[in-house]
């Protein structure tokens, strides 16, 4: 996707480094960041300098590759994997591509490592370029069906960013939404601000921006008046855990949104790459919640008048605040999972017909 008319990935590995869009400085700055050591990528992850599943478990392959190219130690390459694997619990992608890997590497020669594992890294990450075209593909028929028959503007909201952003490209939530404008469907998208973090209103509206796609940004509470007053077609959401009974587990205030939305009779969609799918874990309250540090309610970033980015205390000093990050929709509030290989319902009959 573009940003200032250009094409770019989320990451990439060029001149012995592994560089990524550093989301933090955006939307007011657009930095590139050059991770060179495991360790660099650790913390790019823990403090969301990368973020969205799909994004997570890519940085995590090559933070694999990063570390076999400091050390080809397999034992070093274990603990490397282990810190990665900790560094955010709650987004599924990570651990499988952690795994996927460790898996690779066993029993490889030291000094095969390190281009066995950069291989796999793009490998797991031009899979999910494809698999998120396809998600765009097959969401795109939704959005067609809204347009012949509303023929006009199709209103469609999403929360947080589950854009290319979040992805290696093309997004999850948002690639039927690219698909639709670059066909001349018109589309138009309610982006909820998102807090703590304000992704949406940082990221995605963004990106969105960038590729002169319509979007107005409304606070996280203002989506349920909008369905009332028949100003929403349908919601599109990402994922950072679905788990094979349908449950999904996305960024904090999804749940509500879902509520919202079954309570209107509007459609509520959730886009992932198969990646995304827990197959193991059967009750979503097993589902690791993180909690994040308070500051990022506490505090709020922004630009003052010299273009530097500042951070201003909203709280009073006394209070205490509860940042977490995510919370679960259960199946039966969801209308449908648009995944790389089509569109099934929320259930594990469903999931079952698409991945078998």
């Amino acid at each position: 996707m573009r940003i200032d008319g250009k094409e770019y990935r989320t990451i990439w590995y060029e001149n012995n480094v592994v560089k990524i869009i550093n989301q933090t400085k955006l939307p007011h700055k657009f930095t590139i960041k050059e991770l060179k050591t495991v360790k660099d990528a650790v913390h790019a992850i823990k403090t969301m300098e990368v973020r969205g599943a799909p994004l997570i478990g890519g940085t995590a392959a090559y933070g694999i590759a990063l570390a076999g190219q400091e050390n080809h130690n397999h034992e070093f390459i274990k603990k490397s994997a282990k810190e990665l694997t900790q560094s955010r619990p709650t987004a599924i992608n990570l651990k499988w591509a952690v795994d996927r890997m460790m898996k690779k590497l066993s029993g490889i020669n030291s000094d095969q490592i390190l281009g066995i594992a950069l291989k796999e890294a793009k490998q797991i990450c031009d899979e999910d370029v494809k698999f998120c075209e396809n998600i765009g593909i097959n969401g795109l028929k939704i959005i067609e069906e809204i347009y012949n028959k509303k023929k006009s503007i199709v209103n469609i909201l999403t929360h947080c960013n589950a854009g290319w952003l979040a992805t290696i490209n093309w997004g999850t939530a948002t690639s039927p939404i690219y698909h639709a404008h670059k066909k001349g469907i018109p589309v138009h998208v309610w982006v909820d601000e998102t807090r703590p973090r304000n992704q949406g209103a940082n990221l995605t509206s963004y990106e969105l921006n960038e590729e002169e796609i319509p979007n107005t940004i409304i606070a996280d509470n203002t989506g349920g008046i909008l369905m009332q007053r028949g100003e929403v077609d349908m919601c599109i959401v990402g994922t950072d855990r679905t788990l094979s009974n349908g449950d999904v587990c996305n960024k904090i205030g999804t749940y509500l949104k879902a509520l919202a939305a079954y309570d209107n009779n509007i459609p509520f969609y959730v886009a992932l790459p198969s990646s995304t799918i827990d197959w193991d874990t059967k009750d979503a309250k097993n589902i690791p919640i993180e909690e994040r540090n308070s500051e990022e309610l506490s505090h709020v970033e922004g630009i003052d008048e010299n273009n530097e980015i500042k951070k201003v205390l909203i709280y009073p000093n006394k209070s205490k605040a509860l940042n977490l990050a995510f919370d679960v929709t259960p199946a039966k509030y969801i209308t449908g999972l648009i995944t790389e290989k089509g569109i099934s319902e929320a259930s594990y009959s469903g999931l079952q017909k698409l991945f078998k």
